[in-house]
C-alpha cells in the first residue's frame, strides 16, 4: 500500500494478524524514559473513556463534530467480525453516531450512506458550518477507485443528501481533508504524488477540482492532516510531504498550503521538517510518521500541530510542536514544544481544535508509560501558556490491549477534537493491540 490505511485488508486475515502480532506490538516502538500511569496527574475535569460502535465490532479512525444544539458526531469505519449479527455488511459503510446532550449518551451506530456497494467506504471526516452552526457535512473514500463522496444534513444528522462525487479524476485517491464555511465547501485529497481540492463555492451545488501541487522531490507523496476556512474565504490544508514511498525514508516535509482566491491558485509555507517515521512492527505506510494539522480559530489566527524528530534524525523519537500564524497565514511563529514527558519518548497523532480569541485545545499518543497514552492541553492566550497535561485514556477491564500502563497501540491514521455548545471538549480515538486490529473507538469530554 502507499497509504497510511490498511484499506479493504480482507477481515479474517486481519483478525490472524492481529493475534500473531498481539505480544509483538509495542516492544519495539518504545524507546525513552517510562512512567507509571499510576505516577500521571489524575483524570482532571474529564470523564473515564467510553467505548462507542459495536460490542464485538471491530471500529477505527473516527472523527469528530459538534453543533450549537448540543449534538456531538462520530463517524467512523467498522469492520464486522465474526459473530456480529447486528449490523449485516456494515463493514462496506462508515457508521454514523450522534449524542443529542454533549456526549452524556450516544444513539445506536447507523450507515451514514447504506446503498454504498463496491469497495466500501474509507477515511472519513466530518464539519459542522461554524457559520449557521447546525449544517453537518460528511466527507470519505468510496468505492473501488476511492473517489471523494460528500454528503450532507441539514436536520442535525437524521438524513443525508447524496452521497456527490465531487472528483472526476477516475484514479486512486487517498486522505481527504474537509473544511466548511458557509457556502464554500473544500476537500483535499492526494493521487500518488500530486495533491488536489475540491471546492463548491454554492453549498456543495456544484464542484470544481484544483491541483494544489505536483508533488515532486520537494513535496512527495503528500497525506493530509487537517484543514479550516478563515472568515476572508482563505482556505488551509496542512500536509506532511513523504518524499519517498515504499520505505517511507526522510526527511518529511510538513506544510501549509493555502488558497486565498477561492482554489484557483496556492501558496505552500514550510513550517518544518522531519526525519523518516519512528519505527513500527508490522504497520502500514509511515504509520508513526510526521503528520501536520491545523484549525482556523475564531479570530482568523491559523494554528499548527505535528509530530516529528527534533531534527532531521531518521527513525529518531518524534516530540509533539505547536506554531500560530496571526496574519492569515503568511508567517507562522517558531515552534514551540507542547510535550512535558521526558526526552527520547515517541509521540504521534496530533489533534488540534480552536474557539474563539486565544482559545486552543490540543490532543497527541506518547509512550512515556512503556504503552500507549492520549494526552490533552489547552491555551487561553493563543498558545503563550499552557495548561498542565491532562490523560486522557484509562484503563478499562475486558480489552486485550489495554493494561495499567496504557494501550498497545493507536487504531487509526487520526483522531480528532471538538468543542460542544456548553464549550467542553469532546474527543474520540482508536485503541488496539496492533496496526491490524482488531480495535475499537474510545470517547470522553471534560
Amino acid at each position: 500500500m502507499t497509504h497510511r490505511m490498511r484499506k479493504q485488508v480482507a477481515l479474517s486475515l486481519a483478525a490472524m494478524v492481529a493475534l500473531l502480532l498481539a505480544g509483538l506490538a509495542v516492544a519495539p516502538r518504545l524507546a525513552g524514559a517510562t512512567q507509571s500511569r499510576k505516577s500521571l496527574p489524575g483524570l482532571t475535569g474529564f470523564t473515564t473513556q467510553t467505548r462507542v460502535g459495536f460490542p464485538a465490532g471491530d471500529d477505527w479512525e473516527t472523527a469528530v463534530a459538534s453543533d450549537r444544539f448540543g449534538h456531538v458526531y462520530l463517524l467512523y469505519k467498522h469492520y464486522d467480525v465474526p459473530g456480529q449479527t447486528s449490523c449485516a455488511s456494515c463493514d462496506l459503510h462508515v457508521l454514523l453516531q450522534i449524542s443529542s446532550d454533549n456526549g452524556q449518551t450516544w444513539g445506536a451506530p447507523k450507515a451514514l450512506d447504506p446503498e454504498a456497494t463496491n469497495g466500501g467506504q474509507f477515511d472519513s471526516q466530518i464539519v459542522v458550518d461554524p457559520v449557521d452552526g447546525r449544517t453537518v457535512w460528511a466527507s470519505f473514500l468510496q468505492n473501488n477507485k476511492s473517489s471523494i463522496a460528500v454528503m450532507k444534513s441539514t436536520d442535525f444528522g437524521q438524513t443525508w443528501s447524496g452521497p456527490t462525487i465531487v472528483e472526476n479524476l477516475q484514479r486512486s485517491t487517498d486522505k481527504d481533508e474537509l473544511a466548511v464555511r458557509g457556502q464554500t465547501v473544500a476537500v483535499s485529497f492526494n493521487a500518488a504524488q500530486k495533491i488536489y481540492a475540491a471546492i463548491s463555492h454554492d453549498g456543495g451545488a456544484t464542484w470544481t477540482t484544483s491541483l494544489i501541487s505536483a508533488g515532486g522531490n520537494q513535496l512527495g507523496w503528500s497525506l493530509g492532516g487537517g484543514a479550516g476556512i478563515d472568515s476572508h474565504g482563505a482556505i488551509f490544508f496542512g500536509f506532511g510531504g513523504f518524499t519517498q514511498n515504499g520505505g517511507a525514508k526522510g526527511p518529511v516535509n510538513l506544510f501549509v498550503a493555502a488558497s486565498r482566491d477561492g482554489g484557483a491558485t496556492w501558496t505552500v509555507t514550510l513550517v518544518g521538517v522531519s526525519g523518516a517515521p519512528y519505527p513500527c512492527s508490522n504497520c502500514g505506510f509511515a504509520f508513526l510518521g510526521a503528520q501536520l494539522t491545523l484549525a482556523v480559530g475564531g479570530d482568523d489566527s491559523v494554528n499548527l500541530l505535528w509530530n516529528s524528530t527534533v531534527d532531521q534524525t531518521d527513525y529518531a523519537p518524534e516530540r509533539i510542536y505547536f506554531a500560530r500564524s496571526t496574519d492569515g497565514g503568511l508567517t507562522y511563529s517558531a515552534r514551540q514544544d507542547v510535550s512535558l514527558a521526558a526526552a527520547g519518548v515517541e509521540h504521534c497523532f496530533p489533534a488540534i481544535i480552536a474557539g474563539g480569541a486565544g482559545d486552543v485545545r490540543i490532543g497527541w499518543m506518547d509512550t512515556r508509560t512503556g504503552a500507549w497514552n492520549l494526552f490533552e492541553r489547552s491555551s487561553s492566550n493563543g498558545g503563550a501558556s499552557w495548561s498542565g497535561e491532562t490523560p486522557i485514556s484509562s484503563y478499562v477491564p475486558g480489552y486485550s490491549y489495554l493494561t495499567s500502563a496504557g494501550f498497545g497501540l493507536p487504531y487509526g491514521d487520526y483522531f480528532q477534537m471538538a468543542i460542544d455548545s456548553a464549550g467542553k471538549t469532546q474527543i474520540g480515538w482508536g485503541e488496539s493491540g496492533s496496526y491490524a486490529g482488531p480495535g475499537n473507538i474510545w470517547v470522553s469530554h471534560n
